[in-house]
């Protein structure tokens, strides 16, 4: 039988033959504690599974991951697990037309987030468990089919360690004899089934809500986290955005929150930003803020804690079939985040930060060879473990935002609802969307679905402009380019110049179809300084400017008074030098000249990091230093410039110990550390310290005695990350050798771990020192793919490509790679060819930045 990696034609086979009555899991953790007499650290699970033939066929398998088996009965006959199980699955035939199967296994803790995570705090030394499955690690905790079509009620029963509390999807108890039970939950899919276990901080709230038959709905709601970080958890402000987030679901869903209890729990080294369990969300616990941080990071974690609460309907209530849908849950929670947090939380200017973050993710991720349509082709488990992509959440996000336009609010929000009811705990696929969508809105939804979630790519959209003698619009046109033209519902502002400031003085909304489409109802105004094509951000598009426009920007950018059109103004200049379009030098130097006028400080967290990369990866070689050199000058200036105490100030200060590269800059950053230099207003909390030792690490200014006397400041599970990735970070050709062995010849680290020591080895400014390993990392990446988990395999694939070795040979050895290797796993296949993409990409805005000279 085949391994881990189940395909589409396997589970379409699968729910062909059987439905399923219900688990009944029973777990002993009691083994997470004390010391193991094995290698591999297990727990005992025991699943009973019930389940109905309903097709043609008397065998069928089952899934389980688990280092052994101790027994398996089905309908009462036992099966012999040495004959049965192969590590991966259960091979089950004699089905009756009623089975029950009972499997013991002993399932093995994970240290890579996969599976049953067990984190020991370095802190306090006590231990913490919490469960991540998606798409397919429900298997590693018990027998189960694992595919989301299959869904099934669920009783867990979990044994603990004394002191512990255990959490699952529904309400639990302990009981006498000290095992906790839970309540039965509604059907749902393996993949969001959830055990969290561990002394964990706890606290309490509730919502309560008048549902429009009169009948009240209440929901108990819990927040937790480590110990450690109780006293920085500010559950208050969870609570809060949680009642508003349920608030405006009620309003808008029609549809009671299905799931009994809400409880949010943040957890260690988790791989994701969050996940939505129903009943028992999962975060990262790098929600929880130890230090200082800005609006945009609470803005952050609030687009998450609705991101997830909208998967409760879109994702958990009416699940897609199988992954070639998972745009149906992704796509839709992106939207509904960042639509509830704008017109429910107090972070209004959401759309903002969509635009100029979320949606660069989804124009790079559409950019590269491994591209495609929203509603993918996933053929396999490895397919859709890499499709949790800027194209099946932010695409599809904005994609959903050009759908709100051209169908109208009121016909896609009701559309929604009618999806619900229709659907609920359910399995759907694309077309039954599009059946409740056409019926609300009248629009031809197979049309615009062929055009926008079945074609992949990005289009650009160019303003051509003509003026009559009197300096007045004779036409504007916008045209359209991209493999596929699609229709556009885009509006179009003209701006100008008056009392220093560009403002829109008029706005038109078109339907922007084929190659060139003018747009009437601007013929006659007068003539703009800057035609911004996507004014209000209504569609998904690559925005491009005529020449006058262009110049406006270099000169004016930071004119613009609408937040909205900044905003999206840097992102069109940002896309113009990733396309090689616009010298990076000269995005650096409008990033100079505006940057410290943002005013929002999502965008210039944003613009910050764009500025970093084009004089890490776009800068011609010969000016990557000038470069740098003059980011770090712009840095200090606007950090002294900087109201004191404002988070302006922290951004800037982050961004200096970002670019630093000067004696002065180190000497600066050593100050602010031993207390002999100081910023007014500007506390440099534990955060910041690390912040401000890592770039002393990079440069040699800081040994392994300093860093380990940063974390004697701080020993805690943050702090240890920090020093790992400190550690690995020195310019030493031992500590690479040391931080390369122990990701790639040692499974040893967790997945916290092996992200930190990646991110230390790989320092821009040790180019010449990593170079020997590119060489290496086409010897090992096909074994570590073979070997480790997907997750780990995944961030050692794409960490460790040589991408800052920006040289043709570089390229050329990839591509040799790839030729030598045409039989290796797709998804390896495509992590390689990703990094291929943007290296070329980088190589070709290089040649662009030195014409410029």
């Amino acid at each position: 039988m085949p391994g881990e990696n189940l395909t589409r034609d396997e589970a379409q086979a699968r729910a062909g033959l059987l439905s399923v009555d219900g688990y009944e899991v029973a777990l002993d953790l009691r083994s997470a504690v004390g010391e193991s007499a094995r290698d591999v650290r297990t727990f005992r699970s025991v699943t009973t599974l019930r389940f109905r033939r309903t097709g043609e066929g008397d065998s069928t398998f089952v899934d389980l991951i688990a280092p052994s088996v101790d027994a398996v009965t089905l309908n009462g006959r036992a099966l012999d697990p040495a004959v049965v199980f192969d590590g991966t699955r259960i091979a089950l035939d004699g089905l009756a037309d009623e089975n029950v199967l009972v499997v013991d296994a002993q399932c093995a803790y994970s240290r890579t987030g996969e599976g049953m995570h067990r984190f020991v705090d370095p802190e306090d030394g006590e231990v913490y468990l919490y469960t991540q499955y998606e798409p397919a690690d429900a298997r590693r905790v018990f027998a189960n089919f694992e595919q989301p079509d299959l869904k099934a009620p669920y009783r867990f029963e979990v044994t603990a360690p004394e002191g512990w509390t255990v959490w699952s999807n529904g309400a639990g108890e302990q009981g006498a004899d000290g095992v906790w039970r839970f309540a039965e939950t509604a059907p749902i899919s393996t993949y969001i089934t959830c055990v969290v276990a561990g002394p964990y901080h706890y606290v309490t709230d509730s919502y309560t809500r008048v549902l429009g038959d009169g009948t009240e709905l209440e929901i108990p709601l819990g927040a937790m986290c480590r110990k450690g970080l109780a006293k920085h958890f500010d559950a208050d402000d969870v609570f809060l955005v949680t009642k508003q987030g349920l608030d405006f679901f009620h309003e808008n869903f029609d549809y009671p929150y299905p799931f009994g209890k809400y409880d949010q729990a943040f957890v260690p080294e988790y791989n994701l930003g969050a996940m939505e369990n129903p009943g028992i969300v999962t975060f990262r616990e790098e929600y929880i803020y130890r230090g200082k941080v800005t609006q945009a990071a609470y803005e952050r974690r609030a687009n998450v804690i609705l991101h997830e609460m909208a998967h409760m309907w879109f994702g958990d209530l009416v699940t897609m079939v199988w992954w070639d849908d998972l745009w149906l849950k992704e796509s839709f929670a992106d939207f509904m985040g960042s639509f509830s947090l704008a017109e429910a939380t107090r972070f209004t200017n959401s759309w903002v930060t969509f635009a100029n973050n979320r949606k660069a993710w989804a124009y790079r991720a559409d950019q590269l060879p491994s591209t495609h349509p929203i509603t993918a082709d996933i053929r396999d488990l490895e397919d859709a473990k890499l499709n949790f992509d800027g194209i099946t959440y932010a695409k599809g996000a904005s994609v959903l935002k050009q759908l709100v336009a051209y169908a109208g609010r009121d016909a896609f929000l009701e559309g929604a609802r009618r999806y619900f009811k229709r659907h609920a705990y359910g399995n759907t696929r694309l077309a039954d969307l599009l059946t409740v969508l056409e019926e609300t809105s009248g629009r031809d939804m197979k049309a615009w679905s062929k055009s926008w979630l079945q074609t992949s790519g990005v289009n650009s959209l160019t303003p051509a402009v003509t003026y009559d003698a009197e300096g007045r619009i004779t036409e504007l046109a916008v045209l359209q380019e991209g493999d596929e033209l699609r229709p556009h519902r885009a509006a179009v502002g003209l701006y100008r110049l008056t009392d220093g400031a560009l403002v829109r003085y008029a706005r038109a909304e078109a339907d922007v179809t084929g190659a060139r489409t003018v747009v009437a109802e601007l013929a006659g105004a007068e003539r703009p300084d800057l035609v911004l094509v996507n004014d209000d951000d209504l569609t998904y598009c690559k925005v491009r400017f005529d020449e006058e426009s262009l110049a406006t920007l270099r000169g004016h950018l930071g004119d613009i008074t609408d937040p909205l059109a900044r905003a999206l103004c840097w992102s069109a200049l940002w896309n113009l030098t990733r396309d090689g379009l616009m010298p990076a030098r000269d995005f650096v130097r409008v990033v100079l000249e505006f940057a410290g006028r943002e005013t929002d400080i999502g965008v210039l967290q944003m613009v910050h990091a764009w500025a970093q990369s084009a004089v890490t990866h776009y800068a011609a070689p010969e000016w990557r230093a000038e470069g740098g050199r003059l980011l770090a000058e712009g840095g200090l200036r606007e950090l002294r410039t900087a109201a004191p105490g404002s988070e302006h100030q922290l951004t800037w200060a982050r961004f200096l110990a970002a670019v630093a590269g000067s004696d002065a800059d180190f000497q600066l950053l050593e100050g602010l550390l031993d207390g002999s230099a100081a910023i007014d207003g500007l506390e440099v909390d534990q955060e910041l310290r690390w912040a401000f030792l890592e770039p002393l690490a990079t440069h040699g200014r800081a040994d392994e005695d300093r860093i380990g006397a940063e974390l004697a400041r701080d020993d805690t599970a943050t702090g240890k990350r920090h020093q790992v990735r400190c550690l690995a970070a020195r310019p030493s050709e031992a500590v690479k050798a040391q931080a390369w062995a122990q990701v790639v010849e040692s499974d040893q680290l967790s997945n916290a771990l092996v992200e930190a020591t990646i991110a230390g080895f790989t320092r821009p400014s040790q180019r010449e020192l990593i170079a020997p390993y590119a060489e290496k990392y086409f010897a090992v990446i096909e074994r570590i793919w073979a070997e480790r988990s997907i997750q780990i395999g995944m961030d050692v694939v794409r960490g460790l490509f040589p991408g800052l070795q920006d040289r043709p040979e570089t390229l050329a050895a990839t591509d040799t790679w790839l030729a030598e290797h045409a039989d290796a796993a797709p998804a390896l296949r495509r992590l390689v060819l990703e990094a291929r993409d943007d290296l070329a990409r980088a190589l070709r805005a290089q040649e662009c930045d030195a014409r410029a000279v």
